[in-house]
């Protein structure tokens, strides 16, 4: 989903009144980032508060490669990584998982064995159909039980209509949960997947949207906040719980049309440019966040994590294991006087640091628009539209002589790269150089095994649960 897809970020449609609503009775991050470029380093970060650097979601294989965990893929987020999952229940939470996990595909990487008691989704997307011997539809698992497979009976998505009950699902089983421990603390970890190709909405919001099919998704997608929402009112739990909406990257701009849109941003997934990885950040929690807070200083999905364990107490195995997140909640609150300890953001493609943001400004040391060699050819172009002379580029360019530098303040859309030879051009690259090297130190002794490096075809076509129910 891209920043510019809600009707709160300004997409003139104004076609998700549920999510609005959320930033309405909340708190709204105008500059909010997901941790990576594509899905799956992403939300490793968020449920760990740590770099892909750090947990070893990423690839080594090519230096500034995007990676994500598939189908044969023998890696994933390593049990010794602890989550949000098993800080939470230590503390007596009751969690569970709904949707896409895209973390490891083989017992050893399921969520069952990262902190959740309970698992209704898959560990891929819903890509395909394939629905052949060597390559099978992808699998959808109720806990350790394999329960059916995407594009197959109540699992379908119709390629031909554009219809499909995923997200109709994935909201009914959300609200069973919430009524199954409405008395208990719980974590819930709904993660809807339908605004990622193949497009698929419930009939009800097919041909309803001013965006085409993908507005239907995404329409779909806010009936479903509204089902958790209501479910959460109606049991006066409202009051006692913590909701955080956002995205694990930008919209797809490979997908052309069936992509989403990130608003005044340069390109989409796949790139450490605004709009790969500048994203919605809505927080809610009626009674504790004020409504109507927008909020302006940078953070990013790394936060949930710190943000989370202030709240709840919770706390870490191991206090020495170094953290990449920080807490949100004094200023989620409007504390008086509050700010972020860090205001920092670094935009990682595999092991490359490609650019850094401090403060209003952000220095891009490399650049490359696209995920693999190739692809414009193959797929598409994720800055489709977009020219800057060196700046937007198709193969991997080094800038670290002199890095491109824009202030995001006044230039959001990074159209107009600050001259070089100004002064304000080498004061700000001094303090964003200091910050850069501060934390390539802070890496020395603490980098994670490239997980998404390997790959196995045999461990693709096997499950790893008991059976088929």
């Amino acid at each position: 989903m891209g920043w510019g897809d809600l009707g709160c970020y300004g997409n003139e449609a104004q076609e998700t009144p549920n999510i609005d609503r959320l930033a309405e009775e909340g708190a709204m991050f105008t500059d909010f980032y997901s941790a990576a470029a594509v899905c799956s380093p992403s939300r490793a970060s968020m449920l760990t508060g740590r770099l892909p650097i750090r947990n070893g979601v990423y690839t080594n294989n090519t230096f500034g490669k995007n990676a994500v965990a598939i189908v044969n893929g023998t890696g994933g987020l390593i049990p010794e990584e602890e989550t949000i999952a098993e800080v939470l229940s230590r503390l007596g939470y009751r969690s569970k998982i709904i949707g896409k996990w895209h973390l490891g595909s083989s017992e050893k990487f399921s969520p069952l064995n990262q902190g959740f008691d309970e698992y209704f989704g898959s560990s891929h997307n819903h890509v395909g159909p394939f629905d052949n011997i060597s390559a099978p539809n992808n699998a959808v698992y109720q806990n350790d039980k394999m329960v059916g497979r995407y594009f197959e009976k109540e699992f379908f998505i119709n390629r031909a209509t554009g219809e499909s009950d995923l997200t109709r699902i994935w909201s009914k089983s959300a609200v069973e949960f919430i009524d199954e421990n409405k008395d208990n603390p719980f974590f819930l970890f709904w993660s809807a997947d339908g605004t990622h190709t193949v497009l698929g909405a419930h009939r009800d919001f097919l041909g309803t949207s001013q965006r085409g099919l993908y507005g239907d998704v995404i329409r779909d997608l806010d009936h479903g906040v509204g089902q958790i929402i209501t479910r959460l009112r109606h049991l006066k739990l409202d009051r006692n719980t913590f909701v955080f909406f956002g995205s694990d990257n930008g919209p797809s701009g490979l997908a052309g049309i069936h992509g989403g849109s990130s608003g005044p941003f340069l390109c989409t997934k796949m790139t450490t440019y605004e709009g790969g990885m500048r994203v919605p950040g809505i927080f809610w929690w009626p009674g504790v966040i004020p409504a109507g807070q927008i909020e302006k200083a940078p953070a990013s999905l790394l936060d949930i994590f710190q943000t989370i364990l202030e709240i709840t107490g919770g706390e870490v195995s191991n206090p020495d294991r170094p953290l990449d997140s920080q807490s949100l909640w004094p200023i989620l609150i409007d504390k008086p006087g509050a700010t972020l300890e860090k205001n920092s953001i670094f935009f990682y493609r595999g092991t490359g640091l490609y650019a850094v943001r401090v403060g209003n400004y952000k220095a891009h040391y490399w650049t490359w628009n696209l995920g693999s060699q190739g692809r414009r050819r193959m797929r598409g172009n994720p800055c489709s539209g977009a020219y800057i002379e060196n700046f937007i580029t198709d193969v991997i360019t080094d800038h670290n002589d002199q890095p491109f530098l824009f202030h995001l303040g006044r230039d959001p859309g990074e159209r107009y790269p600050i001259d070089p030879s100004t002064e304000e051009y080498q004061i700000q690259m001094d303090i964003i150089n200091d910050v850069r090297d501060q934390h390539l130190k802070s890496l020395e002794g603490n980098i994670g095994y490239p997980q998404l490096n390997e790959r196995d075809w045999a461990a693709a076509v096997s499950n790893f649960f008991f059976e088929k129910i």
